[in-house]
């Protein structure tokens, strides 16, 4: 065994989503840091649809910019199509959306990676955890060399023991063209739960074969919206934008391309059904829980027979490539039944696939095992984050990533963990879902699963997020200096139009009424931010059930500030039903508030326990 003889802070297995923020959020934080990878040439691969965003998820992405992150300006930078989705609703739902340059976003990513000081870049696969006591030291490869250690974040995706389905053939893969880790041996060793999850992926098309004139034209929106707070004050001494500007103004041309839709009919769903006895799914050869908000074309067939079509979108891959991704036709069916129904969706005819597509299946460690740092509970400076999880998607594992990058470098200098909390953003929301309730399924985030949507909105993840991610020591001084700007903006409007009076009333009741916007103002309140204006005007407009939000919040932070204290023994507590003990204690919570969160726990079971701890020790 070859040791090493650097000694690390930080090491972050995996460079995934998950990984490049640890990894990132580690190093900026002064940490010296390790990023392992089993191939340096798939560092931020888009394994599935190069698009980031969309509903909750670019709420997510938003939030990760806030707090210093790298997602959001990675997808500015190389973005090909950028839309606002559901402008016609609320603003709590008013989302980001961007298709990239597949390539162009794994590529960039790298560079910032390996230009980031403090950060080493490393092919490997790791083979074993060094563990003393209770505490890891560092890790092992399968090369035999040992890097040492103070914390490590496990980011493997869904490599663990994976298998990849096309119709009755399968291969052992967590990506196709891409090997397969069994580290989930050592982490049974270790006393992990280990558990089973699928997904799947839909072909990839030759754009050359579409026949784009039987399709819809989506168009991106005009100016785009982007994801990063910093993006529209690009400054040449700013060399956190300096990268992105001389990305986006050298590599790539202004124009977006296009998206296109186009719909299945009977006769796809027809070829589906004769076709089942051959899926993996239906056969029963795939024991893993698929996603319930992204499933197979097969799945959609069969469980919305009632349906005469369903939607599919032509994205494309990248701005030098003539590969497009069909989104919603996720399938693990043979080839030669691939084939066929493609070619009975108008457009697609004559069209030749470049790629199959397939379903993956792969180990995951429920992550009820982890503390809401995400630490893992049986041994310390073990961090878990991504897919390793149970997540879907790339914003939710950019999203652990972060926290559990940032929650490594605090632990290595002896700090406090930073807990987002579900008031706070979709972050705390996304974490406290899974280590409270764990998941059977692939996790997606969701607008619904926000308590506190109207405070959670898009537009204000700086306001809420960026001075807490200057306090352990991520967010830049010019972030923060630019988030304080916006804030004395903010401030300074609504104290105008709460004391300038119009019609009878003050500016500010007179914008509440549903009929009116800024469009009746004059010109003198529109500001040179238009990003400040509208959310002034949300804050305005919405300012009652703002309200209520907060103090629904004011009433229940005390039940999240109400610690519960680590020498309380869950069985021993007269009168509590034996299936809220085994919950209990197989989550332990950290607060009165994440144990009424808890499946299965009612008000009677939380009341025992405050009598409990209030009779002390």
């Amino acid at each position: 065994m070859f040791t090493d003889p650097k000694e690390y802070d930080v090491i972050v297995v995996g460079a995934g989503h998950a990984g490049c923020e640890a990894a990132l959020a580690s190093a900026r934080m002064g940490c010296q840091t390790l990023m392992l990878t089993m191939n340096l040439d798939t560092v931020a691969q888009m394994s599935c649809n190069p698009a980031i965003g969309g509903l909750a998820k670019g709420h997510l992405v938003r939030e990760i910019d806030a707090m210093g992150g790298e997602m959001g300006i990675n997808t500015d930078a190389t973005g090909i199509q950028f839309r606002m989705l559901n402008t016609k609703k609320g603003p709590s739902v008013r989302a980001p959306r961007a298709q990239c340059d597949k390539k162009a976003y794994q590529f960039r990513m790298k560079y910032v990676l390996e230009s980031q000081d403090r950060l080493d870049l490393k092919q490997g696969a790791i083979a074993d955890l060094v563990i003393e006591g209770d505490q890891v030291k560092g890790i092992h490869t399968t090369m035999g060399v040992h890097y040492q250690g103070k914390a490590v974040v496990i980011t493997t995706g869904t490599f663990l023991r994976a298998l990849m389905h096309v119709g009755m053939q399968n291969a052992k893969g967590g990506r196709m063209g891409d090997g397969v880790s069994g580290f989930s041996d050592c982490l049974k060793k270790l006393g992990f739960e280990v558990e089973r999850l699928k997904t799947g992926t839909p072909p990839r098309l030759n754009g050359r074969s579409i026949d784009f004139t039987k399709c819809e034209k989506q168009d991106g929106d005009v100016p785009p919206p982007h994801f990063s707070y910093l993006v529209d004050q690009l400054q040449p001494n700013d060399h956190e934008l300096f990268t992105l500007n001389r990305w986006k103004d050298e590599m790539f041309h202004v124009e977006q391309l296009p998206c296109w839709t186009s719909y299945t009919n009977q006769t796809t769903a027809d070829i589906i059904r004769d076709n089942l006895d051959q899926s993996p799914l239906y056969c029963g050869i795939i024991e893993g829980t698929g996603p319930r908000y992204c499933p197979s074309i097969e799945d959609k067939i069969v469980r919305f027979a009632d349906k005469d079509r369903h939607q599919v979108f032509l994205e494309p891959e990248g701005r030098h490539t003539h590969e497009y991704y069909i989104n919603g036709c996720s399938t693990s069916l043979p080839i030669e039944a691939q084939y066929q129904f493609i070619r009975s969706i108008p457009g697609l005819e004559q069209v030749e696939l470049m790629r199959a597509g397939y379903a993956v299946e792969y180990d995951f460690c429920p992550p009820t095992q982890l503390e809401a740092s995400l630490q893992t509970k049986n041994v310390s400076g073990l961090f878990f984050a991504g897919q390793l999880n149970g997540t879907s998607g790339y914003e939710e594992a950019a999203a652990q990533g972060l926290i559990a990058g940032i929650n490594a470098a605090l632990q290595c200098k002896e700090n406090s963990p930073m807990i987002i909390g579900r008031h706070e953003g979709y972050i705390g929301v996304l974490i406290d879902d899974l280590v409270t309730k764990g998941t059977k399924e692939p996790y997606r985030m969701f607008t619904s699963r926000a308590e506190y949507r109207l405070l959670l909105r898009q537009d204000n993840a700086d306001l809420r997020l960026t001075q807490r991610s200057r306090d352990v020591g991520l967010a830049s001084d010019e972030r923060c200096k630019r988030t304080q700007s916006k804030a004395d903006q903010i401030k300074s409007l609504k104290k105008e139009l709460e004391e300038t009076w119009h019609e009878g009333k003050t500016w500010a009741k007179w914008l509440r009424m549903p009929e009116n916007d800024w469009s009746f103002l004059p010109a003198t309140y529109q500001t040179e931010h238009a990003e400040v204006t509208t959310q002034v005007l949300n804050d305005i407009k919405y300012s009652g059930y703002i309200d209520r939000e907060l103090a629904q919040i004011k009433k229940h932070r005390e039940l999240e500030e109400k610690s519960i204290p680590h020498w309380v023994e869950y069985d021993k507590i007269k009168g509590m039903k034996r299936e809220a003990q085994t919950k209990l204690k197989e989550i332990n919570p950290r607060s009165f508030g994440q144990a009424s969160r808890i499946s299965g726990i009612n008000p009677s079971d939380i009341a025992l326990l405050a009598v409990y701890v209030k009779r002390g020790k």
